[in-house]
C-alpha cells in the first residue's frame, strides 16, 4: 500500500483528489492514506467534513520556509496560489512564493523524498502566448516571449519556468521526478469566486443571475473533468524518472466561451448577455494531450 502527499493540497487539486479517494478511485493504485501539508489547514475540517477520514492527515507547514517533509511514496506538488487576485495586488511577491515554494522542496527533498515519486505542477502559461493560428501546444512547443503578458500573468509563467528548471535538477541528482503542465479544469470544487469563466458562469447560473461575457474577441478555452485531472496526476507520478518526463494534462477539446456560456444558460434556463466581436483576435489556450494519451494506453485510460 502507498502513501500520497499533497503539498498545497487545500486547494481545487487538493479537494478534487480527495474527493476521488473517498470514493475509493485511488485503490487501483495502491493508495491508502493521504497527507495533506498547505500553510493553513485550520477550519479545512469543517467546511470539508466530507473529504475527512481517518486515512487523512493535515499538516500545517509552509513548504517555502519548512525544515522538514513528511514522507510519502508519491508526492504532488501543487503549492502556487492559482487565484488571479494575488497577482493583480502583489505580482512580484506571488511570483517569489512560487520559486520558493519549489527551492525549499527540493533542497529538503533530497533528504526526505529521494524514494519517492514526484509530480511538480506546472502550468500552460509557461509556454507563453499561444499564437493564435496554433490550434494546440505540445511538450515540445518552444516557450513563446512573455512580453505581450500582463504582468500577472508574466510573473506567473516566469515563476513556473523556473521551478521547472528546479525540478528538473532534482532528476539530474537521481530522483524520480516528473512536471505536469495544467491547463483548466472543472468539477465540484472549481473556485466560484475567482478568474475562471467556468465557475463564474456557474454561480451566476446557480444565482439564476445573467450569465454575461465581456471579450469582444474569441477566447478558445478547453476543460478537462476534475476526476480525469486526479487520474492523469497519479499517473504522471508513478511514470517519474530521473529523466523528468513533462505531460500536458487538461483536454484537447476546444471550446469557445461564449458557446461555453450558452450551453450552461440552456441548462439553468437563464439569460445570457454576449458581448460582440470587434477584432479577429484570438485568445486561445488549449494543449495537445498526444502524450498523456500514450501513457493512457500504457497505463490503462483514465
Amino acid at each position: 500500500m502507498k502513501s500520497l502527499l499533497i503539498i498545497g493540497g487545500t486547494g481545487f487539486f487538493g479537494k478534487s483528489i480527495l474527493d476521488v479517494f473517498k470514493q475509493g478511485g485511488l485503490e487501483i493504485y495502491g493508495i491508502n492514506k493521504i497527507k495533506i501539508m498547505a500553510r493553513r489547514v485550520e477550519g479545512f475540517t469543517s467546511m470539508y467534513p466530507e473529504l475527512i477520514n481517518e486515512n487523512v492527515q493535515l499538516l500545517a507547514s509552509d513548504v517555502s520556509n519548512c525544515n522538514f517533509l513528511p514522507y510519502a511514496d508519491i508526492v504532488i506538488h501543487a503549492a502556487s496560489s492559482a487565484d488571479a487576485r494575488d497577482y493583480i495586488n502583489d505580482a512580484k511577491g506571488q511570483r517569489n512564493n512560487i520559486e520558493s515554494a519549489t527551492s525549499n522542496y527540493c533542497f529538503l527533498a533530497k533528504d526526505y523524498h529521494r524514494n519517492s515519486k514526484i509530480v511538480y505542477c506546472s502550468s500552460g502559461a509557461v509556454y507563453g502566448q499561444q499564437p493564435c493560428e496554433i490550434e494546440s501546444m505540445s511538450e515540445d512547443f518552444p516557450f513563446q516571449g512573455l512580453s505581450d503578458l500582463v504582468e500577472r500573468k508574466r510573473d506567473y509563467a516566469l515563476g513556473k519556468r523556473s521551478s521547472e528548471k528546479a525540478i528538473q535538477d532534482l532528476g539530474v541528482e537521481g530522483l524520480t521526478v516528473s512536471i505536469a503542465r495544467c491547463f483548466a479544469f472543472y468539477g465540484k470544487y472549481l473556485p466560484k469566486d475567482q478568474h475562471y469563466a467556468y465557475g463564474n458562469f456557474l454561480r451566476a447560473a446557480e444565482q439564476g443571475n445573467t450569465i454575461e461575457v465581456h471579450s469582444k474577441h474569441r477566447v478558445i478555452r478547453s476543460y478537462m473533468y476534475a476526476d480525469d485531472l486526479v487520474h492523469a496526476l497519479i499517473k504522471v507520478a508513478l511514470d517519474a524518472n530521473p529523466g523528468c518526463p513533462i505531460y500536458n494534462v487538461g483536454s484537447d477539446i476546444a471550446t469557445d466561451i461564449r458557446d461555453l456560456a450558452a450551453q450552461i444558460g440552456h441548462q439553468y434556463d437563464v439569460p445570457v448577455s454576449i458581448a460582440k466581436i470587434e477584432n479577429d483576435e484570438i485568445d486561445r489556450y488549449v494543449p495537445n494531450i498526444k502524450r498523456l494519451k500514450e501513457l493512457n494506453s500504457r497505463t490503462g485510460s483514465i
